[in-house]
């Protein structure tokens, strides 16, 4: 779970706009950091299915986002999938 400052600023390291808190790029980075804390927790945790799950669903989500920005905006695209390889 990231905390409100931690949410704080990853939006603000990613948003197009000062009011931009929703964007696909936005919601790229959340995901991105939440897959990677959750990611690090299952390294520990080997048999807890339930996080999986959840790991699962948000590579999903985060695959779905990256698809519309895809057909979107190629040039976001492409700053979200360097993101995200890092």
């Amino acid at each position: 779970m990231l905390t409100t400052k931690k949410k704080q600023a990853i939006i603000k390291k990613h948003q197009t706009h000062t009011s931009d808190t929703g964007s696909k790029k936005v919601q790229v980075a959340m995901l991105t950091e939440q897959i990677d804390r959750l990611a690090d927790h299952l390294k520990k945790h080997k048999k807890d299915n339930h996080s999986r799950r959840g790991l699962i669903k948000m590579v999903a989500n985060r695959r779905g986002h990256l698809k519309v920005l895809e057909k979107s905006n190629p040039s976001q695209h492409a700053e979200a999938l360097k993101m995200v390889k890092k």
